[in-house]
């Protein structure tokens, strides 16, 4: 393999391969781990997510005096994820004591760095995209997991300079990461302040309606179709290059997740048979539409779309009568504080969650004249792109922060730091 180390690194610098660096490369201790805290706690992956040893995410196993002595995490051992998604290939984390007896769990390799090697330097090495480049290409990929084998590991190159040089550049990177940690967190905090804000502005808005009056009536009394009949036929993605144009064979079908994605490019086909099928489950835009299990009493408002549309499975099609209520209004009030509390009460089922047609109309709606719902839905979508604007800047700062955080490891590795 070509190694992705510079060779031009600084005076005093030297690149070995780990397994020089190393004293101790060891899969995790295999026994049954139970949530009952029966023995001692032990490390898994779901542990090490966000680099810390998290003490919400261990479990334990029940282990004699040899295991535990074998198992048994040192202060500066290194975890690292060597079997599980590609991307969480090579997650790691360095134990400093957060949990007393912790165990070297299974699908983690602990490290032990010998005395070339400054353990916090290490642990910030695996963190770098050098380290990474240098184990890529031996991860393996199989159908529902990948993974790297202690061999490749231990066969990568370590750029490292003398101890004390060392101990400086991790005090240096400590000092950089807890001012760019502060200014990460601060911008999430804005993140759920802009997250929020929509969800406060509901609740703020339907509850000064009710103590203003407005209308108030059952859900069924302002609905003109509430239905649950679906298109028959099977489901059919069409080829990227087939112009939907020319497609006279097809009607798209509406399911739940199409809402969480690019909606128009996540839609699903149905053959051409299921059209005897649609007259009662078509759906033209502007209609509120309701998972009725699983994900029971989620709401969405269908958009306009310029194909036949008919429902899927497991959802509610509700019309209403828009001299009344407006969709968009009914559709924000399912989505405050107050339209949901109502939802999960109607909720029925232990493990699958769903609502009935009976309990959907039952819910208690309020509502002004239209004109006041036209404002208060002009203000709200307002206010949702304003918000959703927030969102993309704080979220995009945070991204940059991290960017940051990886250029600071490159510079750190190739001596520049």
């Amino acid at each position: 393999m070509i190694s992705t180390v510079d060779d031009t690194l600084r005076e005093g610098w030297k690149v070995e391969e780990l397994e020089k660096l190393i004293d101790l490369i060891q899969n995790g201790i295999s026994s049954k781990q139970n949530n009952e805290r029966i023995g001692y706690p032990v490390s898994r992956i779901e542990t090490i997510q966000n680099s810390t040893f998290d003490k919400n995410r261990i479990k334990y196993v029940d282990a004699d005096i040899d295991a535990f002595n074998k198992y048994k995490y040192d202060i500066g051992d290194i975890s690292f994820s060597h079997i599980n998604s590609y991307e969480i290939i090579g997650k790691v984390a360095i134990y400093r004591g957060d949990i007393d007896n912790l165990l070297h769990g299974v699908n983690l390799l602990r490290l032990k760095f010998n005395d070339k090697i400054y353990s916090e330097y290490g642990y910030y090495f695996f963190k770098s995209s050098l380290a990474r480049k240098e184990y890529e290409p031996h991860i393996k990929r199989a159908i529902n997991q990948a993974s790297i084998n202690q061999k490749n590991l231990k066969s990568i190159l370590v750029p490292f300079p003398p101890l004390e040089e060392q101990q400086r550049i991790v005090a240096k990177i400590d000092g950089l990461f807890a001012k760019i940690d502060k200014a990460i967190s601060l911008t999430e905090e804005s993140l759920v302040h802009a997250k929020n804000l929509l969800p406060s502005v509901l609740k703020e808005v339907f509850e000064r309606g009710k103590a203003d009056g407005w209308e108030e009536k059952e859900f069924g009394e302002v609905i003109t179709t509430l239905t649950d009949y679906h298109a028959n036929g099977s489901y059919k993605v069409l080829k990227k290059n087939v112009d939907l144009k020319d497609v006279e064979d097809y009607a798209w079908m509406i399911r739940s997740t199409d809402f969480e994605k690019d909606f128009k490019n996540s839609l699903k086909y149905i053959d051409k048979h299921a059209y005897d099928f649609m007259s009662k489950s078509q759906v033209y835009g502007n209609e509120i539409i309701m998972s009725k299990i699983g994900n029971a009493g989620i709401v969405y408002l269908m958009p306009s779309i310029d194909r036949p549309v008919s429902l899927a499975m497991n959802l509610f099609l509700i019309r209403l009568n828009e001299n009344i209520v407006l969709p968009d209004f009914i559709f924000r009030f399912l989505k405050s504080n107050g339209g949901k509390a109502q939802i999960k009460k109607r909720l029925k089922g232990a493990t699958t969650k769903t609502i009935t047609k009976d309990n959907v109309r039952n819910i208690i709606i309020s509502y002004p004249n239209l004109n006041e719902q036209k404002k208060t839905i002009k203000k709200l979508n307002n206010l949702s792109v304003e918000a959703k604007k927030l969102e993309i800047i704080y979220q995009q700062n945070i991204n940059d922060l991290d960017d940051l955080k990886r250029s600071i490891l490159d510079k750190a590795f190739k001596g520049e730091l």
